[in-house]
């Protein structure tokens, strides 16, 4: 059943472009941009800085809207929703981590992670997110304030508080680009596994060739155009 449930697609673009500027001063940051991801899929997106890796994420995300083109959510073309409608939708289908942790500092670790569901309104599944924090390592963590942590259990932190709104997808922007070398090696790994566990969708950005490697799929970008791994 699980085989069949992989085959599910998740995430879509169609012909996605996002152009800044006029005439000779026009950038093409993406240019004709189609990709599919599928069910728990973790798929690495890489290329080198101004290949158009962040803004693909961020249209992906609905963070921006693009100048063309379709992004599709579990079949949801989310550019046409209304902005508030685009932005519900995002808190509950879709998980951020960036490289900055973004956890509010006046809230204990259980609390920030429970913090978009109760901005929702909805009831905390303790069974489910107990799971999680205990899958990345901070059961005994959960009481303490985000300053008592180190770099490596922030941005677990981070990932746990995407995880458990139970997204469609977690899009996850250098998500260990201020760690070194060997935390970076463990926040992705218990990244992996825990998406794994809960069969979640990642798609990550990096430009980072090994943690790259760690992903079932790589897609290429470059000059704003996929040039590899574009389909699941």
């Amino acid at each position: 059943m699980l085989k069949e449930e992989r085959k599910v697609e998740v995430l879509r673009t169609e012909g996605l472009k996002k152009y800044y500027g006029n005439n000779v001063n026009q950038v093409k940051a993406l240019d004709g941009v189609d990709l599919s991801v599928k069910q728990g899929e973790f798929v690495a997106i890489v290329g080198t800085s101004g290949s158009g890796k962040s803004t693909l994420l961020h249209m992906l995300g609905g963070l921006d809207q693009p100048t063309s083109g379709k992004v599709y959510v579990e079949d949801k073309d989310i550019f046409s929703l209304k902005k508030e409608a685009l932005t519900v939708f995002r808190r509950r289908k879709i998980g951020f981590v960036f490289q900055a942790y973004n956890l509010i500092p006046v809230l204990n670790v259980y609390e920030n992670i429970v913090l978009p569901m109760e901005l929702d309104g909805n009831d905390v599944d303790k069974k489910y997110v107990n799971n999680v924090i205990e899958s990345l390592g901070l059961s005994e963590k959960i009481k303490n304030m985000p300053n008592q942590l180190s770099g490596g259990q922030q941005q677990r932190v981070a990932i746990a508080r995407a995880l458990a709104t139970k997204p469609a997808i977690l899009l996850a922007d250098e998500p260990t680009g201020n760690l070194d070398s060997r935390t970076s090696q463990d926040v992705l790994s218990l990244l992996k596994v825990t998406g794994q566990n809960f069969g979640q969708t990642m798609v990550m950005i990096t430009h980072n060739e090994e943690i790259a490697q760690m992903a079932d799929r790589i897609i290429r970008i470059e000059d704003g155009k996929i040039v590899k791994g574009g389909q699941a």
